[in-house]
């Protein structure tokens, strides 16, 4: 049975910290893989940075990058807040609130961007603003990834996939799981390359996409 994130629990104690159960289960292994893509220095941007978790561990395990975490949900963006001032580490920028979706982001330049199981639980429309975005702030070369969940013409879906489709459906009819087919043609209208897929715990999957010359 594939391990999906459980719903935010409130911290104990705490009225805005935020924790998602999956992030300890996949921090590592995404960590891993963005040591090989993510450049020495300059600044990352994490788009829909849920409860903040994830960019503390990222801004210990990479020192020397600044971290920009940001979400469009008010109680997103004091989780990340919360989490942030308590890590003290000062490598973490205070978080921006970002609709992925929107023609204009409050920052024009990044050397990475990464955005974490955001595609399958928002609108089309958000995928469509992150890979826009991404074209707007990133430089040649420079990288976005991505890691969730997807589809792949001619690779089974697993099982536990295919319920959580039909739960998130059932939410909402605007979100659901996207192929890599998808992704990847997003990715070329938008000025991208697919460079690496790489198979995740728990049947995701990264998707490192590199920015080409204009």
């Amino acid at each position: 049975m594939t391990e999906r994130p459980q719903p935010f629990i409130l911290e104990a104690g705490g009225e805005a910290k935020r924790i998602a159960p999956a992030t300890q289960r996949n921090r590592e292994a995404i960590a891993s893989v963005l040591r090989d893509i993510l450049p020495e220095k300059g600044v990352v941007l994490e788009v829909a940075s849920g409860t903040g978790e994830h960019v503390v561990h990222f801004a210990a395990a990479f020192p020397d990058l600044t971290w920009q975490p940001s979400d469009y949900d008010p109680a997103g963006l004091a989780s990340i807040g919360a989490w942030s001032s308590e890590s003290g580490l000062p490598n973490i920028l205070s978080p921006l609130r970002i609709d992925a979706s929107a023609a204009d982001w409050p920052m024009t330049r990044a050397e990475a961007i990464i955005c974490i199981n955001m595609a399958h639980i928002a609108p089309w429309e958000a995928s469509e603003g992150l890979f826009a975005g991404a074209a707007r702030l990133l430089a040649p070369g420079a990288p976005l990834y991505l890691y969730g969940p997807y589809r792949e013409a001619g690779i089974a879906t697993a099982e536990s996939n295919e319920a959580f489709d039909v739960s998130l459906k059932a939410r909402n009819p605007a979100w659901g799981l996207r192929s890599v087919e998808q992704m990847n043609a997003l990715a070329a209208h938008s000025g991208f390359a697919l460079e690496a897929r790489v198979e995740m715990p728990a049947n995701n999957l990264s998707l490192f996409y590199k920015r080409l010359a204009d």
